[in-house]
């Protein structure tokens, strides 16, 4: 894999992977979110996952499989954030995501502030949010 763009500046989710999920993560995120990976390094045992790099809906998310070796915390189910993808049909992006393995914590629905939104959770335990504003007419 040729060297990617470099990164730029802002908030880049950096998800760690339970045990050695991560090449397992990003086959998911390929089918769930049409995840497009630039970069992939994989640590001296040539089998855990150092660091990739997706793109997913235009933003870049990383990931690596758990180091504990580093002081990475062991098997630790993320809490109380999501990761929001805002979408042009929020419809397509959650069957998608559900049919790639995604379950629903939110079912998708209308909401008051005029998106259409729900969450899943992924196979490795990040809650996504899927949204894109109610289609009218």
């Amino acid at each position: 894999m040729a060297e990617p763009d470099p990164i730029p500046t802002g908030v880049i989710p950096y998800l760690t992977i339970p045990g050695r999920g991560g090449q397992a993560a990003v086959e998911f995120y390929r089918a769930a979110f049409g995840a497009e990976e630039l970069f992939r390094n994989l640590a001296e045992d040539g089998e855990r996952l150092m660091h990739s790099r997706l793109r997913i809906n235009g933003g870049l998310v990383m990931l690596s499989d758990e180091f504990p070796e580093y002081g990475q915390p062991i098997d630790v189910v993320p809490t109380g954030m999501a990761l929001h993808l805002q979408v042009d049909d929020a419809d397509e992006w959650w069957a998608r995501a559900v049919t790639a393995g995604a379950v629903p914590v939110m079912p998708l629905a209308d909401q008051f502030w005029g998106d259409r939104y729900g969450r899943v959770m992924d196979p490795f335990g990040h809650c996504w949010s899927i949204a894109s504003p109610i289609k009218t007419g």
